[in-house]
């Protein structure tokens, strides 16, 4: 009996995981191409498949599921695995060099922007009159600082910094080079492709700290 109970957990389980990677997959290019406020949970139940219930029960409210594509499209998928757990975040933390590791850190976040950007852009769209989606922002920018914080600091116990840096002016300039805002600048100021954005983003971060290429 415990077995036909755990076999009926997993199947349910798999069958809930199911569900949500379809409401998510739906919702991203709805979030990307009218924004957050045009979207809305019965459209997105549509484009799933699924009844408009079936979302309310699995992530309750529009900045619920805002919040859910948005994170799913920063690693890449749903697996329930951080990106700095992934493998291609592992020259991050442990390439022999600062140089390298910084080159590491401009690719990963030169995929998240790929995958993320029209996503940012619509959350910057919706802040104004949307306080749950500035919320949610907000707590992406203090994340990202929080990510640059940890970078530098390992880069420092391993001692590929230069001696003297000041690990918190590192920390903030870093986390607003990093950060989806500037992004969404450069790229609509200038025009840049994705290739010049980590082109630029890995050469000023190396400037940053004064490290040779």
């Amino acid at each position: 009996m415990p077995g036909k109970v755990n076999g009926r957990t997993t199947l349910r389980d798999a069958q809930v995981a199911e569900t949500e990677r379809r409401i998510i997959a739906a919702a991203t290019p709805l979030f990307a191409a009218h924004g957050y406020t045009a979207t809305s949970l019965t459209e997105v139940a549509r484009a799933a498949g699924v009844g408009a219930r079936t979302v309310y029960v699995r992530f309750g409210t529009k900045a619920a599921l805002f919040n859910r594509v948005v994170e799913t499209a920063i690693v890449g998928d749903t697996a329930p695995v951080a990106l700095l757990d992934r493998d291609v975040a592992v020259p991050v933390r442990t390439a022999p060099t600062a140089a390298e590791r910084i080159a590491a850190a401009a690719a990963v976040n030169r995929g998240i922007m790929e995958r993320t950007g029209p996503l940012f852009a619509a959350a910057r769209e919706a802040e104004p009159a949307a306080p749950e989606v500035a919320a949610l922002f907000a707590r992406g920018r203090e994340q990202t600082r929080a990510a640059q914080r940890e970078f530098w600091t390992r880069l420092r116990a391993d001692r590929l910094l230069p001696p003297g840096a000041d690990l918190d002016w590192l920390t903030d300039t870093a986390a607003v080079l990093c950060g989806a805002d500037t992004y969404l600048l450069v790229t609509r100021m200038y025009g840049w492709d994705l290739g010049t954005y980590q082109a630029w983003l890995e050469t000023t971060l190396r400037n940053l700290a004064a490290v040779p290429a």
